[in-house]
């Protein structure tokens, strides 16, 4: 049985929607940021400040190639799709769900980009992040949903169940 790789922007609801939809369909659930973070042994906003975001897309890399499991949830750091090599190992055994989330909508959730462990190049602004990796996600992905509204997220989880229930 295949895992459920879910990509998007910081801010999407990837660790959030993914929990939901672990439960929903019976799955585990992994998140590849505290991942990341446990195995680095700080923060991911400290291994940036720290170490650089050239660390950081490495370590990111690494946990990506490495991670081993089946029936899962994976909620991948937004920029793991900045490495071919994580993605093409997670969709090996995995299908690839984007929850495509508007700008607009991204910068209302996420207020904190120089805080919140997001990596990106200095002077970068949420719209460059965004213009950067869209394409990424759309190139990745298997399936894709639209999460627009927070207020809407079973009704979200149960899009995602119904698309993975096609593929799976």
């Amino acid at each position: 049985m295949k895992n459920v790789v879910l990509i998007g922007m910081p801010g999407s609801g990837k660790s959030t929607l993914g929990v939901l939809l672990a439960k929903a369909i019976g799955y585990s659930f992994i998140d590849t940021d505290l991942v990341i973070s446990r195995k680095a042994d700080m923060t991911l906003q400290k291994i940036l400040d720290t170490k650089g975001l050239d660390y950081f897309l490495e370590l990111e890399q690494e946990v990506g190639e490495d991670l081993e499991c089946d029936h899962t949830v994976i909620a991948t750091g937004g920029s793991m799709v900045m490495s071919d090599k994580a993605m093409q190992h997670l969709a090996k055994n995995g299908i690839v769900l984007y929850i495509d989330v508007p700008l607009d909508e991204i910068k209302r959730r996420v207020t904190n980009i120089r805080t919140r462990g997001i990596a990106f190049h200095k002077g970068d602004t949420l719209d460059d992040v965004f213009d950067e990796r869209v394409p990424l996600y759309e190139k990745y992905a298997d399936i894709s949903v639209v999460f627009e509204n927070a207020a809407d997220i079973e009704k979200t989880v149960d899009k995602m169940v119904e698309k993975l229930n096609d593929v799976l």
